[in-house]
């Protein structure tokens, strides 16, 4: 039992390598990354003690060699689901029972095995199995996970340390965190590793146990996080890892009268329809469950007359095509003050001209495939689309090829319409639109990207003058969850900006941040009195 207050290591974000030519770093990387490609990987699901084979398998290929099978895992039926929620619920009175330093000891051994000993082979897990390249893969399931497993054990103490200031002479006044009754089941996306392991981690590390199911096309990495989770001294049934088909899965968890929240980052749509399903099956449960999404954007770049144009070249070219504009919180639509675009257009198209694409191995390309066919054909339909639309031009890019593996070229488009599809609806690829307003337009134009979009995920303004910088902070206040000023609307930094936005963009509970941890507890509130009245009587009656 505990014996002492302890205090954490300091949390500090984890450095991030370069992988320059030559660097030790980069030769470690392309190790692992041979070693993923010379074997074909048999992942299981891990349901309690178990490593569980079905036989029943789905198959992983690099999205930018989709020929080539680097693993092959097995999916679950709706018995897998439910022998996963019975582990975790036997494993829930010990693991919620357990100090909180022994909880937080787990989890900081795994950003410790994470930094050193799993930091190349989780790097190129990412890089073959997402298609990321290597800096994207180190940014990520490096050092975002290695930032959210510390900084979450910060987070925690200081919820555990927020006690009820006043406790009168005679009594004292205290508010324990309890876990949530039953279980939580983690829904988890393709395009940030560390995402997927901070999901069932962050629900974990505050006494809860989890069901933890990640998008097809990241299984490769969450498996190797679940091992890592067991070495680090996971208990069995805490965090129970399965793969299978949405619905079904969805059909067991959420008529489960255990079931006690969703930690999920993913689609709008698919948060919606399990929001409506979780409405519907609430006179199942023991407890209302705690609902937390993030579910993605439609983010915006601003561009002001007195603008530095180079810094906002780089913003866009950076926000809009990072990852192949696959994150949340990528660039999509951008407008630009006209006096300012011409030497904006020149700078930009010869950034993305400059981009080299390819596959992951080839450290020189900035831009790798897209997840999978299905992206794929979404974009390419985008692209065609726009190649008829009136009033719309190609300026860069619009090509693709998935011939041997997912490729959608960088794509610029310039539209006279504000309103333009393309402007206002996710299309989570490298495919940008720009739209080019008057000087004087400007008020009018913080109004119109205000509400173009249902989402409010990300945003930014590229400006030097104050005044402008102050009016749109204020005017886009509830259209971006995370705001930027002259940088990127991209690379939320855990300890730094914590991260999620609003509107169809999700609860805005902020991943990388105590606010979130705060959803994975039930507070209690305890008053002990020393010296009890013996008299029912009070001095008024006398």
């Amino acid at each position: 039992m505990l014996k002492g207050f302890f205090n954490i290591p300091v949390s500090i974000n984890e450095p991030v390598l370069q992988y320059a030519k030559g660097s030790k770093e980069r030769n470690l990387l392309k190790d692992a990354l041979e070693k993923v490609y010379a074997t074909t990987l048999d992942i299981p699901m891990f349901v309690g003690a178990e490593e569980v084979r079905t036989g029943d398998t789905g198959s992983i290929r690099p999205p930018h060699a989709h020929q080539k099978v680097i693993a092959n895992f097995h999916k679950g039926d709706k018995s897998h689901v439910e022998k996963a929620i019975s582990e975790a619920l036997k494993a829930k009175e010990n693991w919620e029972n357990m100090s909180w330093e022994h909880r937080a000891a787990i989890f900081l051994k795994a950003a410790d095995l994470i930094a050193g000993k799993y930091r190349y082979d989780l790097n190129a897990a990412t890089m073959a199995g997402q298609s990321k390249n290597a800096y994207q893969a180190e940014i990520d399931s490096a050092c975002e996970l290695i930032d959210f497993l510390r900084f979450n054990v910060k987070y925690m103490t200081e919820i555990y340390q927020q006690q009820p200031p006043v406790s009168p002479a005679g009594s004292w006044n205290r508010v324990e965190q309890r876990p949530l009754e039953g279980f939580v089941f983690a829904l988890t996306p393709f395009n940030f590793t560390a995402i997927a392991g901070n999901l069932p981690a962050s629900v974990a590390l505050m006494g809860n146990v989890v069901v933890w199911k990640p998008a097809d096309t990241q299984i490769y990495a969450a498996q190797l996080i679940m091992r890592i989770f067991l070495e680090a001294g996971l208990p069995a049934g805490v965090i129970n890892l399965i793969y299978g088909d949405g619905p079904n899965i969805g059909e067991v968890i959420f008529k489960h009268p255990d079931f006690a929240g969703i930690h999920f980052t993913g689609s709008t749509k698919v948060f919606q329809e399990i929001w409506k399903t979780i409405g519907e099956n609430i006179h199942l449960y023991k407890t209302y469950p705690r609902i937390v999404g993030e579910t993605g954007g439609k983010d915006f770049i601003l561009v002001h007359a007195s603008a530095d144009v180079k810094a906002a070249s780089t913003a866009i070219a950076r926000g809009a095509f990072e990852y192949q504009g696959q994150k949340c919180s990528a660039a999509s639509r951008v407008y630009v003050s006209k006096s300012v675009w011409p030497a904006l257009k020149e700078f930009l198209l010869k950034d993305v001209v400059s981009f080299k694409m390819g596959p992951v191995e080839d450290f020189s390309n900035f831009i790798n495939a897209v997840i999978d066919e299905k992206s794929f054909d979404k974009l390419a339909k985008a692209i065609d689309d726009a190649k008829q639309a009136d009033g719309v031009e190609i300026i860069a890019g619009g090509h693709y090829d998935k011939s041997v593996g997912y490729f959608i070229e960088p794509t610029i488009l310039v539209t006279k319409d504000p309103h333009y599809s393309s402007m206002s609806e996710e299309l989570f690829g490298p495919v940008l639109t720009i739209y080019v307003f008057d000087d004087e337009q400007f008020d009018e134009t913080l109004d119109l990207i205000d509400q173009t979009s249902a989402y409010a995920l990300t945003g930014a303004i590229l400006a030097n003058d104050r005044y402008v910088i102050e009016k749109a902070a204020y005017k886009l206040r509830n259209a971006a969850g995370n705001f930027y000023i002259n940088d990127k609307c991209t690379g939320a930094v855990v300890g730094q900006q914590p991260f999620g936005g609003a509107r169809a963009s999700g609860t805005n509970d902020k991943a990388g941040s105590m606010i979130n941890l705060l959803r994975w507890v039930s507070p209690r509130t305890i008053k002990e009195t020393f010296n009890p009245p013996t008299d029912y009587r009070y001095p008024f009656m006398e």
